[in-house]
């Protein structure tokens, strides 16, 4: 792999390695020691310089990954030992953490089970994609997939895996990858006594049989059993009660909110003991939703493996480790990663607003001296004088030329000044609440911030994320844990990271 030189000697920060000057050519990423099998371990180390694959290469890894997914039915039958991984969203430095072996566990010798959502809301869920792609190339046997709420056509268009498609790649590809999340499976049954699906139950869900029925070869649906696998949710209760069985989720915006009484009439009648989901960002990286007075094992538990998520929710990753019968919550912090502009953004269209600032500036200096503000001490006097005097001789000067009237001029030129002095003030906010401003647009789906926030002023950036504070923490509510339970044949533990170190520690 060639790196990108540097003949000038001229990078800034010498101790930084620069990236990788070309894609990974064919004959490394295919090699033919590994019979056509992608060298998942190179792969893993060029993306993480940041490194890119050609478009051939990546439609060939895609293109293989597919065969073995096609093959694989609705539902999943897997026995421990296994590590169970929820959301990822485009992290793929917290991946790397994640695959670790004092973590997850080394993909050569764990068998994995990912429960969905590996796009959106981070910069890098091509590279998640590739990478896990190549390890299931690599280990078909022991590397499983199923499908999330975000593997859909509609969310990735609205967050940003689609814009990260065009960026590094084309439309084609985008439309490639979107065919091949098309193929993933719904749900896994584990040790016969879990069932694991990235959502939730459905009122449609009377037995396993239900799921294995379905045509997943598709977009998901807005309602109904498909829909409601990826999109349901459990209560947010610390009893599980609700009036009936199933509420409307609003939250959402599809599907339902399932209880204690939903959950337990179909773990009775398929004989389980628990539901595993991903799904729902929380503050230690995973729920354990003891509805049943907490002496028992959990009705439901919620696994989310996005560290400090969107960058901002400063949340634990988890993972779920079954081992000799035994359930193990392995926690871990989230990894520092290169830093990308929003939206993908060059250094040149970022630059802009800087730049008009300049501009804005200057024009509203002159804007203060001609209307003779309340600000004219800010300005030089000198200049103020300079100003009026032009001004008054180009009045004389329209004056003599228009016979005398020069009112629609004069006004049109106000409205324009009244502009730029507009500007000026949307130019300053950014500004002086550049930091809150970046804030609030990370906090946003679409990276956009709300329509006239800017012209309101510092007030109403403050209030915004003020909103968006509490949503957070109503999302990041979590339920603490006892260090370990036991019930007949199962038990749970938690490892968690010290404070000086991501790897985990024994409790």
């Amino acid at each position: 792999m060639d790196i990108l030189k540097d003949p000038t000697n001229d990078r800034q920060v010498k101790t930084l390695k620069p990236p990788p000057h070309r894609p990974l050519s064919k004959n490394l990423m295919f090699p033919d020691k590994l019979k056509n099998k992608p060298d998942w371990k190179l792969l893993k180390d060029h993306l993480q310089k940041e490194g890119r694959v050609a478009k051939e290469e990546l439609f060939k890894l895609v293109a293989d990954c597919n065969k073995l997914l096609k093959n694989e039915g609705n539902v999943l039958y897997l026995q421990d030992p296994l590590t169970v991984v929820g959301d990822i969203h485009g992290q793929f430095y917290d991946l790397l953490k994640l695959l670790e072996p004092k973590v997850g566990g080394n993909p050569e010798t764990t068998k994995y089970l990912f429960l969905g959502d590996f796009v959106d809301r981070g910069s890098y869920s091509i590279e998640v994609v590739i990478l896990l792609y190549a390890i299931k190339i690599n280990y078909p046997n022991t590397v499983y997939f199923l499908r999330g709420n975000h593997e859909c056509r509609q969310l990735t268009a609205f967050f940003n895996f689609k814009d990260e498609c065009l960026y590094k790649y084309d439309q084609e590809t985008y439309d490639m990858l979107m065919d091949s999340f098309d193929l993933f499976p719904l749900a896994c049954i584990i040790n016969s006594k879990f069932i694991a699906i990235h959502g939730g139950i459905s009122p449609d869900l009377k037995s396993i049989e239900d799921i294995k029925k379905l045509d997943r070869y598709h977009e998901p649906p807005r309602s109904g059993l498909f829909c409601d696998l990826l999109w349901s949710d459990p209560v947010d209760h610390d009893q599980g009660n609700m009036d009936g069985q199933w509420k409307s989720n609003e939250v959402r915006g599809c599907s339902w909110f399932f209880g204690i009484e939903a959950s337990m009439k179909f773990l009775q009648r398929n004989s389980l003991i628990s539901i595993i989901r991903a799904h729902e960002a929380q503050l230690d990286g995973y729920k354990m939703h003891r509805w049943n007075g907490g002496q028992d094992f959990p009705v439901v538990i919620t696994i989310f493996s996005a560290p400090n998520y969107c960058d901002v929710y400063n949340n634990r990753g988890a993972v779920i480790k079954f081992e000799n019968n035994t359930l193990n919550i392995q926690q871990f912090q989230y990894t520092p990663h290169p830093y990308l502009l929003p939206n993908f953004m060059d250094i040149f269209t970022w630059s802009i607003p800087f730049v008009a600032e300049k501009i804005t500036e200057m024009l509203y200096n002159l804007i203060q001296a001609g209307d003779q503000g309340d600000d004219e001490d800010d300005v030089n006097q000198e200049d103020i004088a300079q100003f009026k005097q032009l001004t008054n001789q180009n009045k004389q000067f329209n004056k003599q030329q228009s016979g005398g009237s020069s009112g629609k001029g004069t006004e049109k030129l106000k409205s324009k000044l009244k502009f730029v002095a507009t500007m000026m003030k949307l130019q300053k906010t950014l500004r002086e609440e550049s930091e809150s401003v970046m804030k609030l647009k990370g906090a946003c789906p679409d990276k956009r911030l709300p329509k006239g926030i800017l012209s309101a002023g510092k007030t109403a950036i403050s209030d915004a994320l003020a909103d968006f504070n509490v949503a957070k923490t109503a999302d990041i509510v979590n339920e603490k844990m006892p260090a370990q339970a036991q019930i007949p044949q199962q038990s749970i533990s938690i490892k968690k990271p010290s404070n000086n170190t991501p790897q985990p520690k024994k409790k």
